[in-house]
């Protein structure tokens, strides 16, 4: 079945203490290439049959309005992945 992957992430001015976290353990983990890291979300939708245009229209709503904080965070991408 045919998921639509939502993807959010802190606005750029946000402060991300997980993110932090992560980037100050990967040097100790032996993971030296990365001087920064941004944790955001991902939600998968299932959709029964093929994905319309109008489903995938109301997972965009869905991101603006449920799975996202508008004041925090920004809904980066939404699309169809088959599975």
């Amino acid at each position: 079945m045919p998921r639509i992957v939502v993807e959010v992430m802190p606005k750029p001015e946000i402060l991300d203490p997980q993110g932090k976290a992560i980037a100050s353990a990967l040097p100790h983990l032996g993971f030296e290439d990365f001087s920064a890291v941004r944790q955001g979300k991902r939600f998968e939708l299932t959709v029964e049959g093929e994905v319309t245009d109008e489903a995938l229209a109301q997972a965009r709503r869905a991101a603006e309005e449920m799975l996202s904080n508008p004041v925090i965070e920004d809904v980066v991408d939404v699309r169809v992945e088959e599975s």
